[in-house]
């Protein structure tokens, strides 16, 4: 039996999510038929998270056991001739027997965009959130900022949330604005970035932060709400999910030594 360790990028427009649902159509669906469809076997992948329908991944870890003796270095051309053009295994290994892509993985960081410009980009438009209106990017650092740390997060996870406890830690969370030339003219707002990076996210949670952090660059919140905000413990507390679209799934992280062939 091998433990294979796969990394898959996918544009999350057309899937109800990266897990399987009862109504099918998501990457996990498509990546399973794809394995059995190489080797024969039916396959569970596990997953190092889920992702909600219409989200990216940029890199999404996922692992299974197999007894096929495929060459690992096979794998990804011979998945990717049976995957749709908008899911694409990048990476493949082989991991102790132990490793588990959601149980094993140390933190993971998400990016939410937004395009702050006039117009939006038309070829940006399936991973972009546009909000034309002006945007005080700095109250929103701000904001942001008093979200880290250990917390319990439930003014930010959504009322459908299951999770026993909704204590969990954010490392770090920046905003960064690109200003290229391609991204924005001399009188735009730009695009701008939000990533967060912790030990685990709840349902809805990266969405709602910056739904609420969206508020406080409106000027309908102070930056210093943010803290009276997760103080609350109360949905209601916080502002609106932010559209699915504008969230990608970033990285996750492993011990290295986990990952030592």
């Amino acid at each position: 039996m091998r433990n294979i360790l796969m990394t898959v990028s996918y544009d999350g427009t057309n899937y109800f999510g990266f897990q399987t649902q009862p109504d099918g159509n998501t990457v996990q669906d498509y990546l399973e038929s794809a394995i059995a469809g190489l080797t024969g076997e039916i396959v569970k992948i596990h997953g190092s998270g889920r992702t909600d329908a219409g989200v990216h991944a940029r890199e999404q870890p996922f692992h299974f056991q197999t007894n096929s003796q495929i060459p690992i270095e096979r794998w990804r051309l011979a998945l990717n001739g049976r995957l749709p053009s908008d899911i694409r295994v990048i990476t493949a290994k082989e991991v102790p027997l132990s490793f588990h892509s959601r149980r094993s993985a140390k933190q993971k960081t998400y990016r939410y965009t937004i395009n702050g410009n006039r117009i939006p980009d038309v070829f940006q438009r399936h991973y972009q959130t546009h909000h034309p209106g002006h945007l005080d990017v700095e109250g929103m650092r701000e904001g942001i900022s008093l979200l880290t740390g250990t917390h319990d997060y439930t003014s930010f996870a959504s009322r459908h949330s299951t999770k026993a406890s909704h204590v969990r830690t954010i490392y770090h969370a920046w905003i960064e604005v690109d200003h290229s030339p391609a991204n924005s003219g001399s009188d735009e707002q730009g695009v701008i970035h939000i990533y967060m990076t912790g030990n685990g996210f709840l349902q809805h949670m990266v969405r709602i932060i910056v739904g609420t952090l969206l508020q406080v660059g409106e000027g309908k919140r102070q930056p210093q709400d943010m803290k009276r905000v997760l103080e609350a413990r109360d949905r209601a507390a916080a502002g609106p999910t932010a559209e699915s679209k504008g969230l990608m799934l970033w990285k996750v992280e492993y011990e290295d030594a986990i990952l030592m062939d």
